[in-house]
């Protein structure tokens, strides 16, 4: 299973929703709460494009937020992705 990366907030619904659609799949991530650390989230701003949490990698492929992950599950496509080496 390839590297996940899950930048969040401790408020954001769509955050825990990712993180369990992640974790019914039995996919293990890397968490990284921009919270604490405002330079957290100037790298993931830098990283991603974008301002919104939660941003999910699956190893080098950004697939944005929860919606985005939630269609590549909808699309029968994120177990394949989970999968890639």
């Amino acid at each position: 299973m390839p590297e996940i990366l899950i930048y969040t907030t401790n408020i954001c619904p769509y955050c825990i929703m990712a993180k369990r659609l992640l974790d019914k799949k039995g996919a293990h991530y890397k968490e990284i709460n921009v919270d604490a650390n405002p330079g957290l989230r100037e790298e993931m701003m830098r990283k991603t494009k974008r301002r919104t949490v939660p941003q999910i990698y699956i190893g080098d492929y950004h697939v944005g937020g929860y919606d985005d992950l939630y269609a590549l599950e909808q699309q029968m496509k994120l177990d394949d992705l989970l999968a890639a080496a």
